[in-house]
């Protein structure tokens, strides 16, 4: 007589969406108030920083405006529920990202160039182009698992944007080693951001050996 296998409710799953989008909204927040909020006003912390944006600011405003879009359309985009939903908002949305990171790598390197921070900059702008590329590509071959692998891996390289400013809070990032902890920071923020990412997308291989998930797939 077969046994009956009862299914839990996916619910585990969802509430570490929420957790998770709830964590990184909160440090959006946190990093806004404490980095780019006192940039509104002449800040002695950050003086030369607000002159530099000053100076900056024909590339600086695509260059935000495309990463503030890619940072917001991810939520949408990873959301199961939205994407069944609006379909077609969903491809808009993704071409929109797509063009967002293109314009937020070129703008970004631009800005970087002739300073010190430009193989930061660079290695991060190639980084998210060779995801998004790849989610792209994989989106348009069906291949809609590998597509969301490749698009979490896309999304922790925008999220860098606003991770990589708590550094704006160390007093020495603002000396004379300023730019060069600004490039070394922004590649490790980078790559520590796509290993948590392919950790994450292989925990269950990490956690499960194949003898007991052989066993599991036994169980009728």
């Amino acid at each position: 007589m077969p046994t009956t296998t009862l299914v839990a409710p996916k619910t585990s799953g969802s509430r570490f969406k929420i957790i998770l989008w709830v964590s990184l909204g909160l440090i959006t927040l946190f990093v806004f108030i404490t980095s780019e909020l006192f940039l509104a006003t002449d800040y002695p912390m950050y003086h030369a920083y607000r002159l530099q944006v000053i100076a900056d600011r024909q590339l600086l405003i695509p260059h935000t405006l495309a990463g503030l879009t890619a940072l917001l359309a991810g939520p949408f985009q990873f959301s199961s529920r939205f994407r069944r939903s609006y379909m077609t908002v969903h491809r808009l949305l993704g071409r929109l990202y797509v063009i967002s990171v293109f314009v937020g790598s070129f703008t970004g390197i631009a800005l970087a160039a002739g300073r010190p921070g430009l193989p930061g900059t660079s290695m991060q702008a190639a980084a998210w182009m060779v995801c998004t590329t790849a989610a792209f590509i994989t989106a348009r071959n069906g291949q809609i698992t590998t597509h969301r692998q490749w698009m979490a891996r896309s999304y922790a390289v925008t999220f860098t944007f606003v991770s990589s400013r708590i550094l704006n809070l160390w007093p020495a990032y603002w000396s004379h080693l300023g730019d060069v902890l600004a490039a070394v920071g922004v590649i490790a923020f980078t790559l520590a951001s796509l290993l948590i990412v392919d950790l994450s997308l292989s925990w269950h291989e990490l956690t499960t050996s194949r003898r007991a998930a052989a066993g599991g797939e036994m169980i009728e």
